[in-house]
């Protein structure tokens, strides 16, 4: 797969000059749990990437609850954990990949190109037990790293409300079925779904750290290839980076709605297909 490194593929290259290890480990619920986590143990030369600090901008009254963070400083960020144009960069988080796309999405949105995710996480890394460390990593700061922002990668609420009608555009909700369906909300105001989005659940993808084969991708995003177009959406734009991730290796050219459900709820006169409606 082009997005994603295997564990031997990380072992046999953990001495590369150019190589940037990126530990994104969390819990949308308890944003402290993944720094406790690094620092108890993680792959040698790992340095942390916490999502709200670093991987989120400033909330407001809408934009979701994970906006874009400002990208000038996310170089400044990156910068700062040693990554410059020429590194490549290995991202991993407990193994489930969605914080892990989130930084992924983003590295790629800045233009930055070998960017990797590893397979499995560190609980695969864990069970075949290879060396583990508790030690913090104090980086050398990179002197440069461009911004090429790629702007065609992401949409806003008016791109997508302008879509919902639209015949050749796909809107893949990425959330799980029961949120989809409105049975149960419990983050948003409102329970449903935006009109007409199609729902591929973004943990189908990736069980107990195990992923989908090429083929069985091909065929799970199969209805897809007849839009012209496809955007994918989440809650607040992390987990469908799981989705966009997939969606690339097998040839789709997604784009992302960042803000996703809970930007669009914010919105009072905005669509929501409720339950049994």
């Amino acid at each position: 797969m082009k997005n994603i490194v295997s564990q031997q593929w990380l072992l046999d290259n953990l001495s590369k000059e150019d190589l940037i290890i990126l530990d994104v480990r969390g819990d949308l619920n308890e944003p402290d749990l993944g720094f406790r986590e690094y620092k108890k143990s993680h792959i040698i030369g790992a340095q942390f990437v916490n999502l709200e600090e670093t991987m989120t901008g400033e909330l407001g009254i809408h934009g979701g609850r994970h906006p874009l963070p400002n990208m000038e400083k996310f170089i400044e960020d990156m910068k700062m954990l040693g990554v410059n144009d020429d590194s490549i960069i290995v991202i991993y988080d407990s193994g489930d990949l969605a914080i892990a796309g989130r930084l992924w999405w983003l590295l790629k949105y800045i233009g930055k190109s070998d960017v990797f995710i590893l397979e499995g996480g560190m609980k695969k890394w864990l069970d075949n037990n290879p060396e583990v460390t508790s030690e913090v990593v104090k980086p050398e700061p990179s002197n440069s790293l461009s911004l090429n922002v790629d702007y065609s990668m992401q949409v806003d609420m008016r791109y997508v409300k302008a879509a919902i009608d639209s015949n050749s555009t796909a809107i893949v909700d990425s959330r799980a079925s029961e949120r989809y369906s409105g049975e149960i909300e419990p983050i948003d105001r409102v329970a449903g779904h935006i009109p007409n989005a199609l729902n591929y659940p973004w943990m189908n993808l990736v069980s107990d750290g195990q992923i989908m084969s090429i083929e069985d991708l091909i065929n799970y995003f199969e209805p897809l290839k007849k839009f012209e177009e496809v955007i994918v959406h989440c809650g607040s734009g992390i987990t469908g980076t799981v989705n966009i991730l997939f969606m690339e290796e097998i040839g789709l050219n997604p784009k992302l709605y960042v803000g996703g459900y809970s930007d669009w709820v914010s919105y009072e006169d905005n669509p929501v297909v409720e339950k049994n409606k």
